[in-house]
């Protein structure tokens, strides 16, 4: 009879910890009944009662755009400051910048949400802007907050890099921007992706900050589903709840796909790179062993 270890027992119960209420989230955004604990059986009128629900859609859209535009200033700016923190070693104030840095991972969201909203405040009495909060703030804030994950994941990344294929390329006669550009990019290709992902999920379930920096017109949809919530859940939520998973679930495995083929072209042409040098040197050492018996027939 097979013993299960405490350890197995102890991921099962995690895992199921973790994904079944997402289970019976979806199951449940099929309910037909109104009442989201009492089963009324299966229907579809939700998903189709959505598109009727522009409040909430406009929310959906309005986060999707933000977590896009917070992942790409987020992955940039992470990176620059990721390279600073990694490959310029000697510089006046390294140690306050990395702490400015990583600041954000452990500062609470609140004191963040606020600090930024204040800072918004005097902004706009000094020089006028902004003018009013809304997406542009909230993207701000939302970039400020996912720099730094960014900037952890590729400096480590950076610190496992190679420095002779760099060099060599220098060597060369690149320029460090083009070393920096098609060397350097490449390789640290997976840990960017990673990063534009994390940044792109925080953003979307981003709800402290948002609260703090957005105004009107601007609602979320973690702000529009919190709001929501507190009246009681509806199978819209559900409903936009679920796609989201089924969209990020979609999202994450293209990746994974395009990912784990290019990882597999990279491994066979290396193989295949190892076996022409291999080929070389057998076929280099055959002719050095047919010139001492080619000389003496001559002779």
């Amino acid at each position: 009879m097979r013993r299960f270890r405490f350890s197995s027992i102890m991921l099962w119960v995690g895992l199921l910890f973790i994904y079944l209420p997402m289970l019976i989230l979806v199951i449940y955004s099929f309910n037909a009944s109104r009442l989201v604990t009492v089963w009324g059986g299966w229907s579809v009128k939700w998903y189709v009662g959505l598109l009727d629900n522009t409040q909430l859609m406009n929310s959906v859209m309005r986060s999707l755009e933000i977590a896009c535009y917070t992942a790409i200033a987020a992955v940039a700016l992470g990176t620059l400051a990721a390279f600073v923190l990694t490959r310029v070693t000697r510089f006046k104030g390294r140690t306050l910048f990395g702490g400015l840095v990583t600041a954000p991972l452990v500062m609470p969201e609140v004191i963040t949400g606020l600090s930024l909203l204040l800072l918004f405040v005097a902004m706009a009495q000094l020089i006028g802007w902004p003018a009013e909060r809304g997406i542009l703030t909230i993207w701000i804030a939302h970039t400020t907050f996912c720099s730094a994950y960014v900037a952890v994941v590729v400096s480590a990344r950076l610190r496992e890099l190679d420095l002779s294929i760099e060099e060599a390329a220098m060597d060369l006669g690149a320029k460090p921007w083009k070393v920096f550009f098609l060397i350097t990019i490449p390789m640290i290709a997976p840990s960017l992706a990673a990063g534009g992902m994390m940044s792109f999920a925080l953003s979307l379930d981003d709800l402290v900050l948002a609260s703090f920096v957005s105004g009107p017109g601007s609602t979320t949809l973690p702000m529009e589903v919190f709001s929501a919530v507190r009246l009681g859940v509806k199978p819209e939520i559900n409903a936009i709840a679920s796609l989201i998973l089924l969209s990020v679930s979609l999202m994450t495995f293209i990746i994974w796909f395009f990912a784990h083929r290019a990882e597999e072209k990279r491994k066979k042409a290396i193989q295949q790179a190892m076996d022409e040098t291999t080929g070389a040197s057998q076929q280099t050492g055959q002719d050095s062993r047919r010139d001492p018996s080619q000389v003496h027939a001559t002779a």
